[in-house]
């Protein structure tokens, strides 16, 4: 089972994604917070696989929860949002969350979204991947807070495969670009975020395009 804590401060929008998580028997909702505060908290206490998070929360905004989260290593977080660009979006991104799902989107497309994460495959938004991560490295007065000698730990390889995460590429297609076998992609993912030291592959991607490579 998939166990996931709902953080949404609208009550009936709670209630409809805790709806729509409870129809699926592979997951179960773990819990329900109403503030960031209070999702961190449930989060310490449940550690759920999966944090869903609204944005736009009181006492404490999504991204500093999602930041609190990723920092104590609790649950892999799947940020809920209104806007498919926007610094929210690229706020949680780099705290740390494990992708980004419109609210927009339908009750099949939550449920891969939240089966995803939990797989360890960070998602965002599919209409918009490529068109996210690009408009993050492209911001104005964008400061680049990433240091190229991070990437001398990385073998040859590990640099290419870091490339195509960088353009939003899932596992299938980076096998394909780079002919390797999909099992191979995932390995490679998993040690070059172990070097790095980062906790998802959109962390990943992000650095990627800040670094340029």
């Amino acid at each position: 089972m998939i166990r996931v804590l709902v953080a949404e401060d609208q009550a009936a929008v709670r209630a409809g994604l805790v709806l729509i998580l409870r129809s699926a028997p592979d997951i179960e909702v773990a819990g329900e917070a109403a503030d960031g505060e209070r999702a961190v908290a449930l989060a310490r206490e449940l550690r759920p696989d999966v944090v869903l998070m609204d944005v736009q929360m009181p006492r404490l905004d999504g991204v500093s929860a999602t930041r609190q989260v990723v920092a104590e290593r609790l649950a892999d977080v799947l940020v809920l949002t209104t806007f498919d660009l926007d610094e929210y979006v690229f706020g949680a991104l780099r705290a740390g969350a494990s992708g980004f799902l419109l609210k927009s989107a339908d009750a099949r497309d939550l449920l891969e979204a939240v089966r995803t994460v939990a797989r360890g495959e960070g998602i965002v938004a599919p209409a918009v991947t490529r068109r996210v991560i690009a408009a993050f490295a492209a911001r104005p007065g964008r400061e680049p807070s990433a240091d190229p000698a991070v990437l001398d730990a990385l073998t040859r390889r590990e640099r290419e495969v870091l490339s195509c995460l960088g353009e939003g590429l899932p596992n299938a297609e980076i096998a394909v670009r780079l002919d390797m076998a999909e099992g191979t992609v995932k390995t490679h993912v998993s040690r070059l975020l172990g070097k790095l030291e980062l906790r998802s592959r959109v962390q990943a991607a992000v650095l990627a395009q800040e670094l340029g490579i």
